[in-house]
């Protein structure tokens, strides 16, 4: 996660989150239930947070892809698609999971602070 820490995302694995001066970005990492693959979900929030729609306010410090309806999975054409599962079943060393995690940096261009936000205009 240090790709992510240097581009000025907070969190812990799974969820990250950068302020911006107008959004907050948000990465989430969900792992597949029998293992061995994982999808990433980009979402984005007002700076002040959300209110779900049952009331809940979960404040900008807290706040993950998760709990946004409208999610973007790495990969995909539009936010109707899946997106990418990017598997690790079978990687043996540690190259293996390298190989893995650098497809996922190649496809996240967070270093323009807009990219994120293109998915949901």
């Amino acid at each position: 996660m240090p790709f992510l820490r240097e581009q000025g995302f907070k969190g812990s694995l799974p969820h990250f989150r950068r302020k911006n001066e107008t959004n907050i970005d948000l990465i989430t990492f969900q792992f597949n239930k029998w293992g061995g693959s994982f999808v990433v979900e980009l979402a984005i929030c007002t700076i002040e947070g959300i209110a779900t729609h049952w009331g809940e306010y979960i404040p900008p410090n807290k706040v993950t892809a998760h709990d946004i309806n409208e999610r973007f999975r790495l990969g995909a054409k539009s936010i109707d698609e899946d997106g990418i599962w990017f598997n690790f079943e079978n990687a043996k060393s540690v190259e293996d999971f390298e190989k893995v995690a650098s497809i996922v940096v190649d496809l996240l261009n967070v270093s323009d602070r807009s990219w994120i936000t293109k998915f949901f205009k």
